[in-house]
């Protein structure tokens, strides 16, 4: 189950927003109060690992000679007519 990040809505600029960790299903609605203080609260949206990948694998083979290689069918290297 992933842990979601909620804070507590102050009610006024004076007070400082709790933060506090949950454990629920995605499925789950998201918190609308702390369970312990009953405060409202918002869930809070964090980053998280970016994963880039780097083109083609090598392993990845294109069969150049089926038409369906190019929108066009001109991998095959017969012209197209119309």
């Amino acid at each position: 189950m992933p842990t979601y990040i909620y804070q507590t809505i102050p009610e006024n600029s004076q007070q400082e927003p709790h933060r506090f960790e949950v454990s629920q299903r995605m499925t789950d609605s998201p918190l609308t109060h702390d369970p312990d203080s009953g405060d409202p609260v918002r869930r809070v949206v964090t980053g998280g690992s970016g994963i880039k990948l780097k083109g083609l694998k090598r392993s990845t083979m294109v069969d150049k000679s089926s038409p369906a290689a190019t929108a066009c069918g001109c991998a095959t290297g017969r012209p197209h007519r119309h």
